[in-house]
């Protein structure tokens, strides 16, 4: 074991000597050092046959690599390693106690290794007031600094002070994206044990319960931020198209320079890998406030976890009195299951609660379901007074985007259910029926209104499963019988082009009765689906 040690030490040193830079005068021979350094850091630790964590020095110097961005090549180097080796040496993991009994029934373990680690929240006196320099960017970093990177990020979404020849906010991008990913490292098991054990102290003890809990940082600023950045995007795409990317060595205009258009390219792509990362960490978020408000109910919090606004209210607050916002938001944010949620929040603040309660209301959680919420659209009094206190656009928007994310939701219960498949697909035909039901209602109620492009496409998918489940079930007792779910059909065969090839057209105006004139010509199941499914499950995810 110490000759292992004394092994492991000539290593880290030998390794740590190659970033020496005394005596080194050109950029070029710099970086090419810094290079060298991460493939020998893989070597032993990831391609080596008997592999060993890097030491913390090493960690660090890796890390300084990130945050220094000397070069987009660099940047993306030392974040590729980083991911590899969080993979390859997890610091928080959890298994089954007990091998030799059913997975099943073994209770979960769980276990902290002493590691490295980018952030320090517990020390924050030390570092925290600390001006950022080359000699210390491989320490650890506090919760003002994170705050400091996603408020650098917001600026360069404005197009501020950005240059595209340089690196360094693209590294920023990357770096931010390497910290989320070892938030979700830390969070998500530790969030699986709680829910078995309702051991509080091991959310407690979080990354992203510490991070959000510092009171070094503004936690409603830091959310308005990231909203910024997710609905409002990046200057970029503004500035550059794709096509005008791919023909700039062509434009007498020289669109970008052409040393610039790799990096032009390289911009798009981190930008994306960004808001996804985004969004990432306000589900992160909003998975910790669901866990503390479950502990709060069981009386497992104290005084010490302090009080913080949960961020769906926040996000609700936010998207109410900005109705642009709303739009973009929608577009944009493509996680089903808190999409959903805050949009049957959106409607509960202006759907009239009954003013008696029998003990049958009392009992009944219909109103908190998108099939409650369709259902206050079921006559013209109801649908009325919603429309009296927003918008029938935002009414049309909400309930499309609440029905995409009900379909990408029960795809995944049905796909992750050993039976039921026929049960999920009756209660879908009549969600089915009760949007397009809602959409008349609207139509009625609002003679004026035109259905928005995403209200079409929702009514598209929705008359395309009712006639498919209808075609399914007349040829139940034939040889020829679907074998595969209506829900699979409209949603799950988009990966790979399957045509669904039982029927004929499909008559979307018949199906809707909303006079869809453009959409009147019948159509066969396969082009039904590419056409109403691509579109309304693809083109309104741009960062999915």
């Amino acid at each position: 074991m110490e000759k292992s040690g004394r092994i492991n030490s000539i290593i880290e040193e030998n390794t740590l000597a190659i970033l020496d830079a005394s005596g080194l005068t050109d950029a070029r021979d710099y970086d090419d050092d810094r290079l060298t350094f991460l493939e020998a850091v893989r070597a032993s630790s990831i391609v080596a046959e008997n592999t060993t964590a890097p030491s913390s020095k090493m960690f660090g110097a890796v890390f300084q690599i990130l945050r220094d961005a000397r070069s987009l090549e660099l940047a993306v180097a030392s974040y590729q390693l980083l991911c590899e080796l969080d993979k390859r040496f997890p610091r928080v993991c959890i298994s089954h106690g007990d091998k030799s009994e059913s997975l099943q029934t073994t209770p979960l373990e769980f276990y902290v290794k002493e590691a490295w680690s980018p952030f320090v929240f517990g020390l924050e006196s030390s570092y925290s007031g600390r001006e950022v320099t080359d000699k210390n960017l491989g320490e650890p970093m506090d919760s003002s600094q994170f705050l400091v990177l996603i408020q650098g990020i917001t600026q360069l979404g404005h197009g501020m002070g950005f240059q595209l020849s340089d690196s360094k906010p693209l590294g920023n991008m990357l770096l931010f994206q390497y910290l989320v990913s070892v938030l979700e490292g830390d969070f998500l098991p530790r969030n699986t044990v709680y829910k078995e054990t309702k051991n509080w102290v091991l959310l407690r003890e979080s990354l992203l319960n510490m991070l959000l809990g510092s009171r070094r940082i503004s936690y409603k600023n830091l959310i308005r931020d990231c909203l910024s950045i997710i609905s409002k995007g990046f200057y970029s795409h503004g500035k550059y198209s794709a096509h005008e990317l791919e023909h700039a060595e062509k434009s007498p205009a020289r669109i970008v320079k052409e040393q610039d258009t790799s990096l032009a390219f390289a911009l798009v792509e981190l930008e994306k890998g960004t808001c996804i990362a985004l969004q990432k960490f306000l589900v992160l978020v909003m998975e910790l406030d669901l866990s503390k408000k479950q502990a709060d109910m069981h009386g497992l919090t104290s005084r010490a976890d302090g009080v913080r606004t949960p961020l769906v209210e926040i996000i609700l607050d936010e998207l109410t009195y900005d109705k642009d916002l709303l739009l973009q938001f929608l577009l944009v944010f493509s996680d089903p299951k808190w999409k959903l949620e805050i949009i049957l929040l959106y409607f509960r603040k202006y759907i009239t609660k009954p003013s008696t309660r029998t003990r049958r209301s009392n009992n009944s959680s219909d109103d908190d379901t998108f099939h409650g919420i369709l259902r206050c659209f079921s006559n013209g009094t109801s649908t009325k007074s919603i429309i009296k206190k927003i918008s029938v656009d935002v009414g049309q928007l909400l309930l499309a985007h609440g029905f995409q994310a009900y379909l990408s939701l029960q795809l995944c219960v049905q796909q992750n259910a050993a039976s039921g498949g026929d049960i999920v697909a009756v209660s879908l035909v009549q969600i089915c029926k009760d949007m397009i039901s809602a959409f008349r209602n609207l139509q009625t109620t609002d003679g004026g209104m035109e259905i928005i492009p995403i209200g079409k496409e929702a009514l598209f998918t929705a008359a395309t499963i009712v006639t498919l489940k209808s075609q399914q079930l007349e040829r139940e007792s034939s040889e020829d019988k679907s074998k595969a779910s209506i829900l699979e059909v409209a949603v799950g065969s988009l990966g790979t082009g399957i045509a669904v090839g039982i029927g004929a057209g499909v008559t979307i105006t018949g199906s809707t009765g909303l006079g869809l004139e453009a959409e009147r010509a019948e159509m066969t199941c396969q082009m039904v689906v590419f056409a109403a499914i691509v579109a309304f499950d693809g083109r309104h995810q741009p960062y999915g």
